[in-house]
Formats: structure tokens, C-alpha cells, sequence
């Protein structure tokens, strides 16, 4: 049995389905993944995390500790792997303490 899906507006303007509750718009999702940069091997959830955490950067990412990036609403153990790639190519780490 699938759930009803309403068709939706968002913010922008941009018109979709949804069977959930979930309130972001898959056309803008998909306009963010294009334009997300340096975590864009990241899932989305993980990216909007850290976007609304204010980490824009490896350089502001390794100001924390991976427990501290765990705690993050979007960021599962799957992410750290390539977070920790994503900062030793850049010569950084996660903070240790």
C-alpha cells in the first residue's frame, strides 16, 4: 500500500509530489547536488547538515571533531569516510579535541 501523493509548491516556485512529510523540493535538491562543490560526493541530507551548520569549507570542517560532526541532523557514519578523504587531500583532519 503506497501513501497519497499531494502535489506541492515550494518557495521557488517549482511544482512536485510528495508522499511524505518531508518538505524539500526535489528540483531544488537536484539544483543544489549540481552546484554543492567540495562535499558534493556527500548525500544530501548530509550536504544541507553541514551547509546549515555553516560549514562551507574543509577548512571550517576540520574545526570539529567527528563526534561533533555526528551529531549533525543528515550526517550518518557513512559520511566520514569521505569527509576524512576529502580533508586529507587537503592536508587537513578532523579537530581531536
Amino acid at each position: 500500500m503506497s501513501a497519497l501523493k499531494t502535489l506541492r509548491t515550494c518557495n521557488q516556485g517549482h511544482q512536485y509530489y510528495k508522499s511524505s512529510d518531508c518538505p524539500t523540493c526535489p528540483v531544488c535538491e537536484n539544483e543544489r547536488k549540481a552546484i554543492a562543490g567540495v562535499f558534493g560526493e556527500l548525500s544530501a541530507p548530509a550536504q544541507r547538515a553541514l551547509r546549515n551548520s555553516g560549514i562551507l569549507t574543509p577548512q571550517q570542517l576540520a574545526t570539529f571533531t567527528e563526534k561533533d560532526v555526528l551529531k549533525l541532523h543528515g550526517v550518518g557514519p557513512g559520511s566520514l569516510p569521505k569527509l576524512r578523504e576529502l580533508l586529507k587531500q587537503q592536508g587537513l583532519s578532523f579537530k581531536t579535541k
